[in-house]
């Protein structure tokens, strides 16, 4: 019986000659072709600067800290999503603040997010989950009402748009994940992409030790000490073999995407997430809700095919329960509601109609 992954990273025909050049270059560490690198994603989405980062953790945390989040701030984050969106804030001294989602998206709830508004609130981090852009048109009405800073886990969205621009140059900062399980993969890594010339300063310094490079010196800046985040040009250059066919790459999330709608849209106890309308979704992750996700899930992995869960409810873990680095607002029940019954399928770029096709005939036979 064939196995049928979640999702295979997929290596370019040129990808192994472009490491190959680096190796033998010894320059391995981060320098021209990370540039080339932030290049490609900077022109892609259409954004004033991009830098690449080891991976999105970070790049989110170099984030909080390029906007003054810090000790005594609080941070509204969806209580839908890995933990990381929430673990960073605590980790720059915030308070992550949770609050639900809309149980049909799985996308940040902004009534919810309004009713969780104190004096200490600086900023709100919603997530652009599993490639399913935000309504930037809300959410900007949002942030000018309230006066806050829009920081975007956009983890799973690079390719996703709202209406004709791209995810990426919406939010005050917008950060992408570049690990295997994204479609544009530099094995471990981060994008930071921002229009805002004085964040992007301070994250340039902040991933280069707090160093800022003049013509004339060398000097740490911005009254703190930075650290090491840089992206080598070995990762680096597996991503720029990505980011040179990544609309080929993303149309073929799509078709496929399109073809599972298709065979699953009238298949009774399967029901679709809506998309965010005049958005593109770049279907990092293909989900559907199903009663008995759990024991679907494990039926599905016994007989060959790789579904998982969505993400996470962080409320239901002991990590977030502790008040004093946590606050939970609400009953939560749309994040309950998607951690209960989302079940992610396989997707990737050489999946087969034969095996989509399968994926789908074992699911409507458990159902």
């Amino acid at each position: 019986m064939e196995n049928i992954p979640l999702i295979k990273p997929f290596i370019p025909a040129d990808a192994l000659s472009r490491i190959g050049d680096v190796l033998k270059s010894g320059y391995l560490t981060e320098g021209p072709v990370t540039k080339e690198f932030e290049s490609l994603c900077k022109d892609y989405i259409g954004v004033n600067h991009a830098f690449a980062v080891c991976n999105c953790t970070v790049g989110l945390e170099a984030a909080l800290r390029a906007v003054g989040v810090g000790q005594g701030d609080e941070v509204i984050v969806p209580d839908y999503t890995y933990p990381a969106t929430a673990s960073v804030v605590h980790l720059v001294g915030a308070t992550p603040v949770l609050v639900d989602v809309d149980p049909g998206s799985m996308l940040i709830d902004l009534e919810k997010a309004e009713v969780a508004l104190s004096p200490r609130t600086k900023a709100i981090m919603p997530v652009s989950l599993f490639g399913n852009p935000l309504d930037y048109d809300q959410l900007k009405k949002f942030k000018e009402k309230h006066n806050l800073i829009v920081i975007e886990d956009a983890a799973c969205s690079i390719g996703a748009k709202f209406k004709d621009t791209m995810v990426g140059a919406w939010a005050d900062i917008s950060v992408f994940s570049m690990h295997p399980r994204k479609f544009i993969t530099t094995g471990e890594g981060g994008l930071i992409t921002t229009n805002n010339a004085e964040y992007a300063a301070f994250i340039d310094a902040y991933k280069h030790f707090g160093i800022q490079k003049s013509a004339e010196r060398e000097e740490m800046v911005f009254g703190m000490m930075g650290t090491n985040y840089k992206l080598c040009n070995i990762q680096s250059a597996l991503g720029v073999s990505q980011m040179c066919m990544i609309e080929e790459l993303l149309q073929g999330r799509l078709d496929l995407a399109r073809r599972y709608d298709e065979l699953l849209q009238d298949m009774d106890r399967v029901s679709l997430p809506s998309v965010v309308n005049e958005g593109r979704h770049s279907y990092q992750t293909y989900s559907v809700f199903v009663d008995n996700r759990d024991q679907i899930m494990k039926s599905m992995r016994s007989q060959g095919i790789e579904a998982q869960i969505g993400t996470y409810s962080l409320h239901l873990h002991p990590a977030f329960q502790n008040g004093a680095q946590c606050v939970i607002h609400g009953n939560l029940t749309g994040s309950i509601t998607a951690f209960e019954k989302a079940l992610a399928l396989p997707l990737f770029h050489d999946m087969t109609e034969a095996q989509l096709e399968r994926v789908c005939r074992v699911l409507k036979s458990l159902l």
